[in-house]
């Protein structure tokens, strides 16, 4: 396996690491951007798809991310998500803290959603992401995550 395969298949992993039961109510993993090659174009893209499991249709993703590292002035790390012809976006403003962004919500129904992960600068960001596929009522209904990049 090469580096790049490697280090997706990690951050695969660890954005699978609570999918193992079939209810799940929370979808969450860790990874580090950036861990040998110090680039600003550092980017994570992933396939979210909500669909009914029995809890009902979904209405909406809805994703938030925490940074990790040491504060760093100008470093940031940014979470977009994308359906169709919408998009909205969240920026973790301060670094190294307990705390994650707002939530990114996009009203988009079943489906599948991109979701990209990426940082302003140069320099390596330990990061968590939290998505979840919610119903009209707020209620989790199914998800599937497949990572397309990481690098």
């Amino acid at each position: 396996m090469n580096n790049t395969t490697t280090r997706r298949a990690g951050f695969l992993f660890a954005l699978l690491g609570c999918l193992g039961a079939a209810q799940v109510q929370a979808h969450s993993g860790s990874a580090t951007m950036d861990e040998a090659g110090n680039k600003a174009s550092f980017t994570a893209l992933a396939r979210v798809t909500c669909f009914d499991d029995g809890a009902g249709p979904a209405q909406f993703l809805v994703a938030r991310i925490r940074d990790k590292s040491p504060a760093v002035t100008g470093l940031y790390v940014s979470l977009q998500l994308l359906k169709g012809t919408r998009a909205t976006s969240v920026t973790d403003l301060t670094s190294g803290d307990a705390e994650y962004s707002e939530f990114a919500t996009l009203a988009g129904g079943n489906g599948t959603y991109q979701l990209i992960i990426n940082k302003t600068k140069a320099g390596a960001r330990d990061f968590d992401l939290e998505w979840h596929c919610l119903t009209a009522s707020n209620d989790h209904t199914g998800t599937e995550v497949i990572v397309d990049q990481f690098e």
